[in-house]
């Protein structure tokens, strides 16, 4: 059974282009354009063909088009082939597939202050998929 939030609520096509202030409950899949904010307790999933120019604040973020902006996920962030990032992140679980790009800096710690540094005994939250 689907959570409330894993639900796609709106889709944004191949086509389309949004600039401001984005904010949306659920999950949202962008295969467009879209520059400004966004703001969410839900899911963000990038399309392939998406190109978003943004400060991103979600709980959960699948990337598989192309980012440029800082992220802050409460959750986790996925990259997916063939996805790109330029930008910072910041999340306690962070999944990278071989193959994405990822240009920034990365701060494994929650949204609510708790250091998730990575350490010998603490590698749980990174994961590089070949």
């Amino acid at each position: 059974m689907k959570k409330a939030r894993d639900e796609i609520n709106a889709f944004l096509g191949r086509d389309t282009e949004f600039e401001g202030k984005f904010s949306f409950t659920g999950a949202v899949r962008i295969d467009g354009k879209l520059s400004g904010e966004i703001f969410s307790s839900g899911t963000l999933i990038v399309g392939e063909s998406a190109l978003i120019r943004s400060q991103i604040n979600v709980a959960d973020m699948i990337i598989r088009g192309e980012v440029h902006g800082d992220i802050f996920a409460e959750n986790k962030i996925e990259i997916k082939v063939p996805g790109k990032l330029f930008g910072n992140i910041q999340t306690p679980k962070l999944v990278i597939e071989e193959g994405v790009i990822f240009e920034g800096n990365c701060k494994m710690k929650d949204l609510k202050g708790k250091n998730l540094a990575i350490s010998p005994a603490r590698t749980e939250g990174l994961s590089v998929l070949k």
